[in-house]
Formats: structure tokens, C-alpha cells, sequence
């Protein structure tokens, strides 16, 4: 293997101190065939675990997120859910031990297509088995046995964490006792599927992309951050793009002749050059092939899988509150995917709030409204 490879694989441990890993089983068996040796799973904790352990709030990530969602003494970048967990938050650590973890198949510490094969020595590449959010899911039971937590008090799942959530429930009756969707679904639908599916494409026509078998030194990065600049398209609303930037141009104003937009960038309005910035910070940090399998796993996700209806199936969990949480301008999981979860998971003994959140955002609105989304989760765990 190249010294590069091993580079690259232990980059995120290198600069992201504060998060743990447990390896999980010697070997795990997967879903749609194929197993893992050795697998691990990266996690971070914040706030004091109770004597009873009776206090545990775990938050299961979207796609692209790591397990650092707030900061701590270990770690102290703020992280991606900053606004949420903290003392005093939402997901408030004087009373609550909050756990996240990062996905199997992620590139943030978890055994992923970018990690090492014991076995070969390389790193997997497209030689992982194919993923599913129900192998996120049992991966993750795996590591609640090696931390010897029986129950949860809460279970917290954002998008993809919602699919990989709802997974652990039915996997694991009477498991977790509330649980928390936010913007997720029992199942993806055309449009969705549509552009994930154009987001692998692009990935997968990137020339440097290789087959997979790209160089760490070189990736894709091209097919990476269009990507990433599609999936913005879908995580938030026209409407916010209207009142945000509307038709403002960028700084620089002089045009040439024969180019798409301003002298060396090609971007001549301020709503180009924002989407550019971000797809470029995604580019450097997220792995391609970890991208591919991620996405190829949400658009597999469905809940039928577990029996013959999704109200038998979610009218059994065990779960004793639950709160459905969905947002009007949301293409990508749009509310009524959310009303459905509320309905089926309402069919049996399970308490259930459901709510349809006027923000503005989009699918990131959870990401970026932090007021609406604390207030309704407070009132949530204050009730219980």
C-alpha cells in the first residue's frame, strides 16, 4: 500500500482529536452479502452518564456528518450541530448524556470504503461490500452492547439519521423508549432517488475517479464539489436563494469575452460563487467512494423490508413518545413523508407530536434554524 493511502485514511483522526472508536465484532456479516473484518465505529460523547445509565440521548448523522456535533474540552471546533447540544441547549448536557456516531461506511473514523482491509492490507475501496442504512443500524446496536447501554432514553435522527433511526427501533423492540425523526422517510422517493442518483454519476464520470480506484494524492475533486453543488440545490428552498441573494453579483464585476461569467472563477452572481464555496470545503474533507456507498444506501432504505406494511411494522416499536418533526419547504423529504411516519408510528401504543415547521431553509433547516428547532425538541423532552 502507498504511504499515502495510510496518510490520508488517518487524516481525520490526525486533526479531529476527542472522538473515540470501538471495534465492534471480529466479523460483520452484511445485509446484501459480504462482511467486514474488524469493524469499527467512531463516536463522541458530551455531558456526565447517570448511575442507572438512564440519561443517554443518541443523535445518528446525515450523509455527511461526523461525529463531532458540538464542541468539548477534547475538541473545542465547533461542530456541526453546535447550536443544539450543549448545557442549557436543547439537547441539554447538565442533565443528558449525548452520544453521536459516525454512519459505517462514513470517512470520519469509521470502517469505510477509504479504511484499511485487514485482509489486504489496501484500502477497500470498491471491493466494502454493498452498505445499507439496515447494516448502519446494526452496527450501531453493536456498540451500544460494547458500552453495556441497555436502553435509550432518546434516539435523535436527522435525514439519513432518520432512515438509519428507524432501523435500530424496528431491529431492536422496546430498545429505545423516545425517539426523535427530523426531516427523514420510510423510503426515498422518485425525486430524490433522481438526484442522488445524478450526484453518483458525476462522482463516478470525475476522469481522476478512476473506477474507484482513484489516488488519495489525487482524488476526483471535480466530480466531488458538483456533486456537492447539486445536493445543496436539493437541501434548501428557492425561496431562500430568492431572499438571500436574488440576483446580486459577485465583487468582481469585470466581464471578459468568451467566458461564462467573471475573469478565472466563471462565477458572475453571488449565488454561484456561495454555492462554490462550499462545494470546494466539502471536496477536501469527504471521501468519494464513502459518498457513493452513503448515497446508494438511503435510495435502497425500505421500511416494507421488516414485514408487510409500514403500519404494522412501526406500530410495534416499543417506543412510548415520539416526536415527527418535517419542514414546508423541503423537496428532498418533503412533510408529507413526515405525516406519514407520524400516522404509522401513532397506529399503535406510541404518544406522537407531529409538526410541520414554516422555515425557510429547506431540508438543512434543522442545520441553520436553530431557534424553531430548540424550541419545538425543549418542549419535547420537558413533556416526557
Amino acid at each position: 500500500m502507498q504511504k499515502s493511502d495510510k496518510k490520508v485514511v488517518s487524516l481525520f483522526e490526525k486533526t479531529n482529536p476527542g472522538f473515540q472508536k470501538i471495534t465492534l465484532t471480529d466479523s460483520l456479516r452484511l445485509k446484501r452479502g459480504g462482511y467486514l473484518k474488524n469493524p469499527v465505529l467512531a463516536y463522541e460523547t458530551w455531558g456526565e452518564l447517570s448511575k442507572e445509565k438512564d440519561n443517554i440521548i443518541v443523535i445518528l448523522t446525515g450523509l455527511s456528518a461526523s461525529s463531532h456535533v458540538a464542541s468539548s474540552v477534547t475538541n473545542p471546533e465547533t461542530g456541526w450541530w453546535e447550536g443544539m447540544v450543549g448545557k442549557g441547549k436543547a439537547f441539554d448536557t447538565s442533565k443528558y448524556y449525548v452520544v453521536c456516531i459516525n454512519s459505517l461506511g462514513s470517512c470520519f473514523g469509521s470502517t469505510g470504503p477509504a479504511s484499511i482491509n485487514e485482509i489486504t492490507g489496501e484500502p477497500y475501496r470498491l471491493t466494502f461490500p454493498e452498505l445499507t442504512i439496515d447494516d448502519m443500524a446494526k452496527a450501531s446496536k453493536l456498540l451500544f452492547d460494547k458500552l453495556e447501554i441497555k436502553s435509550i432514553h432518546t434516539l435523535v435522527g436527522p435525514s439519513m439519521g432518520g432512515m438509519h433511526s428507524l432501523a435500530l427501533i424496528i431491529q431492536n423492540n422496546n430498545f429505545v423508549r423516545n425517539f426523535i425523526a427530523i426531516s427523514t422517510a420510510r423510503q426515498s422517493l422518485p425525486y430524490s432517488i433522481a438526484i442522488r442518483s445524478l450526484q453518483r454519476e458525476v462522482i463516478r464520470k470525475d476522469p481522476l475517479w478512476n473506477n474507484g480506484y482513484y489516488s488519495y494524492d489525487n482524488p476526483p475533486l471535480n466530480g466531488v464539489r458538483i456533486a456537492r453543488k447539486l445536493g445543496m440545490l436539493s437541501y434548501r428552498s428557492a425561496d431562500e436563494w430568492a431572499q438571500r441573494f436574488g440576483r446580486k453579483k459577485s465583487a468582481k464585476t469585470e466581464i471578459t469575452q468568451n467566458t461564462f461569467g467573471i475573469e478565472n472563477t466563471g462565477f458572475e452572481f453571488e449565488i454561484e460563487s456561495y454555492l462554490e464555496h462550499l462545494a470546494i470545503k466539502f471536496q477536501n474533507v469527504f471521501d468519494a467512494n464513502s459518498y457513493l456507498y452513503l448515497s446508494r444506501s438511503i435510495d435502497w432504505f425500505d421500511l416494507v423490508d421488516y414485514g408487510s406494511s409500514p403500519n404494522e411494522i412501526l406500530g410495534q416499536t416499543g417506543l412510548s413518545n415520539a416526536l415527527v418533526l418535517g419542514v414546508e419547504s423541503d423537496t428532498l423529504f418533503p412533510v408529507s413523508q413526515q405525516k406519514e411516519i407520524a400516522e404509522y408510528l401513532a397506529s399503535g401504543t406510541t404518544k406522537v407530536a407531529y409538526k410541520s415547521l414554516d422555515c425557510l431553509q429547506g431540508h438543512d433547516s434543522f442545520l441553520v434554524d436553530i431557534e424553531t428547532f430548540s424550541r419545538e425538541i425543549k418542549c419535547f423532552l420537558e413533556n416526557l
